[in-house]
């Protein structure tokens, strides 16, 4: 992403001059990444050019934009600011932040995922979300139906504007997202960005690439079998490594919650063998380490499976049409085809992770010691 533009402080008010793009220079944002005590990164982006489309039954401008990022230092903990990057007197370049606490604290976070075809129920995600005032958001990924296609990302930061401009919001890469640079032009994720770790107190939020680093591959790679023991082999165990390298950092944390794409057991009958794939490949890892809970996509329904004292929840119903649980595992605990999401609250001994459907509805409540 590039910076474009100079920052000037005052009190807890961050202004960012702006070059003027017409009536509404802003085409996403502005909102916050990378939230944490002492600092914050605002990004936004403005319009650029465009392209016009002709073919056969096409007939389009295409947009272009640039991306910027201005990161925020020596902040001041729990600490509500307020930032502009217009400066114009309107209000569409305002936002406001909360950073961290120091120490251990209770707070909340939402997760859900595939939110990528159906922009109604994805409003009314985010219309819940926007409610239930969580810390921060988590999406387990499929964000958009196509990751190529800038009209879908335009659509994405339509509908998720209010929420992402006062809290960090959180992606893990699915497969819809098709490795486009467009990820990673609008996202400042910690790390290398396709799998990265951030901390909230003494939690640990894992974040993981089920996808590969190489989405562009040819059909006949596709075969699970190669696909995990030759083609992409040594990404996922260079990834597998520096996963068990972090868990074994945190040891000590109170909770671990652990986010990816696809699911490590499916329900879903034609999903069934790759999930047992990718089951085979991290093995006892989230064992080991004491994790608390899995939260998973990819699969368009609410699905809870227990193994080994490991909650493993698959939140995939976002917006994406919804799939039938046509073949239940051993370790089902519950199953509901519905749109909905997640809202984790972390206590000072559990965290209490309640399954909300999208008419506001409990579909369960499960808890997790620290």
């Amino acid at each position: 992403m590039r910076l474009s533009n100079i920052v000037a402080m005052f009190s807890v008010i961050v202004f960012v001059s702006s070059i003027a793009y017409g009536q509404n220079p802003i085409a996403f944002g502005p909102y916050i990444q990378s939230l944490t005590e002492d600092s914050a990164t605002v990004c936004w982006s403005t319009h650029a050019d465009s392209v016009d489309l002709h073919g056969p039954g096409t007939e389009k401008t295409l947009r272009m934009y640039d991306t910027h990022e201005i990161k925020l230092a020596n902040l001041n903990a729990n600490t509500e600011y307020s930032y502009d990057v217009l400066k114009d007197g309107s209000d569409y370049g305002k936002g406001t932040f909360h950073t961290l606490a120091e120490g251990i604290h209770p707070f909340s976070f939402v997760a859900y995922g595939d939110t990528r075809s159906d922009h109604k129920i994805h409003r009314r995600i985010v219309e819940h979300a926007l409610k239930e005032d969580p810390l921060l958001v988590i999406n387990t990924g499929d964000l958009v139906s196509d990751g190529l296609n800038i009209e879908d990302w335009e659509m994405f930061f339509e509908i998720n504007r209010e929420l992402m401009r006062t809290r960090p919001y959180y992606p893990v890469l699915g497969n819809h997202e098709h490795d486009a640079d467009y990820y990673f032009q609008f996202f400042d994720l910690p790390g290398n960005e396709r799998y990265y770790e951030f901390t909230v107190g003494d939690v640990l939020f894992l974040m993981l690439d089920s996808e590969g680093s190489d989405f562009a591959k040819p059909t006949y790679v596709k075969d699970e079998d190669y696909f995990w023991n030759t083609y992409q082999k040594a990404y996922f165990e260079k990834q597998k490594a520096w996963a068990d390298h972090v868990l074994e950092m945190h040891k000590d944390a109170g909770f671990i919650f652990v986010f990816f794409h696809q699911p490590l057991i499916s329900i879903k009958r034609s999903r069934v063998e790759d999930a047992k794939y990718r089951r085979k490949f991290w093995g006892d890892i989230f064992e080991r380490h004491n994790v608390q809970a899995l939260i998973m996509g990819h699969d368009h329904h609410y699905h809870r499976a227990e193994a080994n004292g490991v909650q493993m929840i698959t939140s995939g119903g976002g917006g994406a049409g919804l799939y039938d649980g046509d073949s239940p595992a051993p370790e089902t605990k519950k199953y509901v085809k519905v749109n909905h999401y997640i809202r984790v609250d972390v206590g000072e001994k559990k965290a209490t992770l309640k399954a909300v459907d999208v008419d506001g509805n409990e579909i369960e409540t499960i808890t997790v010691d620290r």
